[in-house]
């Protein structure tokens, strides 16, 4: 089967979205099929060069909402070569000129909504919903409403889905967005990382890994740190992703006024061998999300044997607390600082059993091999 991917960038620092694409087109070409992307990323861009997957960048696009006079022409004069077409993403212009380009060769596509119908957008930010509202109604409706499956990644995106707007009508199925294996030299990634960062060197880290972003909870892990971190003098937090909104400084002198800023160390994006090695050498991952539609780094902890401390805004986390792979508590300072309190009280013994129970959970609920034929099962049916 020939696949092509939609998506607005593939730029990693879009986060979970192109990861997913890529782990999933991994396994699918082992498997025989061919994976190739049409983007809207400048065809230089240093991220298309080095991206393993064939890249069409029809960029860049302009503005926010990623407009091109490139990609439609390409897509109506492309499509028919592709077995299946999958849109990546909504309410930016590679899922409009899509839907228009598909819907007049009457060509059959897929979409996955990436949790971007999630009730929590509505309610935080209430001017940005009403302006959304007049790209429901002429263009995001038909597209969710035309797509021959909407692909969720797990049952609570789907359900939420339905809360956010009115006239919500969807052919929905659902498929994990899963993760491949880490690499098994645990150990020694986990020095390599240490070296790097010295200061970390027989600390208890609290590792918080993915994009520095208000719907993160990333003030509330701040706040709640500060109240633990007196305690044991040893604890130590991992803040590294990229700042996509210019809120590190705001965070740092957070940081500063709760007279923990050597307490925690922000080493920006992590990608490969450094990525791997904080996961190994971190006691547990945190991710106390507003809002997070799967959480691919969350499966990424639990593949690296590390229990995870999540808010039940991380929409995988019901599979989490039924495994006993990790911690849940409310997306708020209470919750947050419950998550932390728990995890420090347990003894040796318990945590042990705690952790013993990750990877388990993840080859059972989140290895990729299991969301790749998924997905090629769904394909597969509606066709």
């Amino acid at each position: 089967m020939k696949i092509l991917r939609i998506i607005r960038s593939v730029n990693p620092e879009g986060g979970g979205p192109i990861e997913g694409v890529r782990q999933l087109s991994d396994i699918m070409q082992n498997q025989g099929h061919s994976v190739e992307i049409v983007s809207l990323d400048a065809p230089d861009a240093p991220w298309v060069i080095d991206c393993p997957l064939t890249v069409h960048a029809m960029g860049p696009g302009k503005g926010t909402y990623g407009y091109s006079n490139k990609l439609k022409p390409w897509l109506l004069a492309n499509v028919e070569d592709y077995d299946a077409v999958i849109i990546n993403g909504i309410w930016q212009y590679h899922g409009f000129a899509a839907h228009s380009a598909l819907k007049s060769l009457n060509k059959p596509y897929y979409l996955f909504t990436h949790g971007m119908l999630d009730p929590w957008f509505k309610r935080t930010y209430p001017l940005k919903h009403l302006k959304k509202w007049l790209y429901w109604l002429w263009a995001e409706y038909r597209v969710i409403r035309d797509a021959r499956r909407v692909i969720f990644t797990c049952e609570d995106e789907r359900l939420l889905a339905k809360q956010s707007f009115w006239l919500y009508k969807a052919n929905e199925a659902v498929t994990a967005y899963g993760v491949a294996n880490p690499p098994a030299n645990g150990v020694e990634l986990a020095a390599q990382f240490l070296t790097q960062y010295p200061q970390l060197q027989g600390k208890r880290l609290a590792l918080y890994l993915s994009r520095i972003h208000v719907k993160k909870g990333c003030d509330l892990l701040i706040e709640a740190f500060a109240k633990v971190a007196k305690h044991d003098k040893s604890l130590h937090l991992v803040m590294a992703g990229p700042d996509q909104i210019g809120w590190v400084a705001k965070l740092q002198a957070q940081a500063e006024a709760l007279s923990i800023a050597d307490r925690i160390t922000w080493p920006g994006m992590l990608q490969g061998e450094m990525k791997w090695g904080a996961f190994y050498a971190a006691e547990v991952f945190v991710l106390p999300s507003h809002q997070e539609n799967f959480g691919i780094v969350v499966a990424e902890a639990l593949a690296c044997g590390k229990p995870v401390l999540i808010s039940n805004k991380v929409n995988i986390w019901r599979e989490i607390a039924a495994d006993g792979a990790g911690l849940v508590a409310d997306d708020t300072l209470a919750g947050t600082d419950d998550l932390l309190q728990r995890w420090l009280a347990m003894s040796e013994e318990t945590f042990a059993a705690m952790q013993a129970k990750t990877i388990p959970c993840f080859q059972n609920r989140f290895h990729v091999q299991r969301a790749a034929e998924r997905l090629i099962e769904i394909i597969r049916e509606s066709l």
